[in-house]
């Protein structure tokens, strides 16, 4: 498994429309927000094929993490743990960036928990899925 930032925003896209679009129901509107070109993106690949992405956008001196998904055959790998420790070292990397930021759809609160995160703020309603906000210093 390779986990590295990419411009190939195609397979990125192919990730996100086979996870949120056609297996969880998004609209296609709601996924494709039109802030893919200002975000860094991760893509992981194994045995070359895209099996998993995420996308990181620096507000202030927080790096949102948003857009993490795993294809349903990488899922229990260990590969979305991977996804997010990557994205924190992109973080750690640029400077005056104080916290990450995600929003957790809530039956993945716990996931995010044993990687560090806090949850914050209420649950609301994302594309129609329960989402509740979880920071962590870096």
């Amino acid at each position: 498994m390779k986990i590295e930032t990419t411009t190939d925003l195609a397979a990125c896209h192919a990730l996100r429309r086979a996870v949120f679009i056609e297996e969880q129901g998004v609209p296609e509107a709601e996924e494709l927000d039109g802030r893919d070109d200002g975000a860094i993106h991760l893509l992981a690949t194994q045995d070359g094929q895209p099996v998993g992405s995420a996308r990181i956008l620096v507000q202030g001196d927080t790096g949102k993490i948003g857009r993490v998904c795993v294809l349903a055959s990488a899922r229990g790998t260990g590969l979305g743990a991977a996804l997010i420790g990557a994205a924190l070292d992109v973080l750690r990397t640029r400077p005056g960036i104080a916290r990450a930021k995600l929003g957790s759809q809530t039956h993945a609160i716990g996931f995010y928990e044993k990687l560090g995160f806090a949850a914050h703020g209420p649950v609301y309603d994302d594309a129609g899925i329960p989402h509740r906000d979880m920071i962590r210093e870096l």
